[in-house]
């Protein structure tokens, strides 16, 4: 049986965070508020772990995951970045936005796209989330808690609970999320110096949507879409 942690959304308990953080590094499986919802989540290492949240959420190895960062310090460890993309990441994060870049060799095989190579980058804006990888020290593997049989994120951790209370080792209640925002893939592919093209889609879609864009609107562009 999992544990259940009542967490405050805007200023989390450190004791709490801490025993969150000790269940993931022993191989457990979280679930933890984000600013589009809740997220499985477990260290980037586990093999096991990664096994429990493919069969929670009976994913196949199509599936596109995602490195939750604390921020843009470890970006260039785990994705080929040139310094336009990067420019384009910055301007548009905190938030709900996953980038998709080229992986490097620091990612582990079973998280990349099998075909693609690729790697999903995410800095949430949410407080528990980035309380958790702080003191985790290192990003986290993590995906949208969509059941099967949905096509939504869960938003009521008390659900979850009754829904999942044996399938995960713990769960942090942040309150149930409001969170109107639309989480989206960014796919971020550079052809030259100052020209970029974005293919974008909808988390809960399958149709990707193309934009050439010059440099100049970097800044801009994504945030139309939250």
């Amino acid at each position: 049986m999992s544990q259940f942690f009542y967490v405050h959304p805007e200023n989390p308990q450190a004791r709490l965070i801490n025993q969150a953080v000790a269940i993931v590094r022993n191989g457990g499986v979280i679930v933890y508020p984000t600013d589009s919802g809740y997220a499985l989540g477990c260290q980037l290492e586990n093999k096991q772990a990664l096994e429990r949240i493919c069969r929670i959420r009976r994913l196949d190895d199509s599936h596109n995951f995602t490195l939750l960062c604390r921020d843009l310090s470890e970006l260039s460890l785990y994705a080929r970045v040139d310094n336009t993309a990067f420019r384009l990441i910055r301007n548009n994060t905190p938030g709900a936005f996953t980038f998709i870049f080229k992986a490097t060799k620091e990612v582990p095989r079973r998280l990349m796209n099998p075909k693609r190579k690729t790697i999903g980058i995410r800095v949430p804006d949410n407080q528990i989330a980035l309380d958790l990888l702080e003191a985790l020290g290192e990003p986290m593997m993590s995906t949208s808690l969509i059941l099967p049989g949905n096509d939504y994120t869960e938003s009521d951790p008390e659900s979850i609970r009754d829904n999942l209370e044996h399938a995960v080792d713990v769960i942090l209640h942040g309150a149930i999320s409001v969170s109107t925002r639309q989480p989206w893939w960014i796919s971020v592919k550079i052809h030259q110096r100052f020209c970029v093209t974005v293919q974008v889609m909808p988390r809960h879609s399958s149709d990707w949507i193309n934009h050439n864009l010059d440099h100049k609107m970097h800044g801009v562009f994504l945030y139309t879409l939250a």
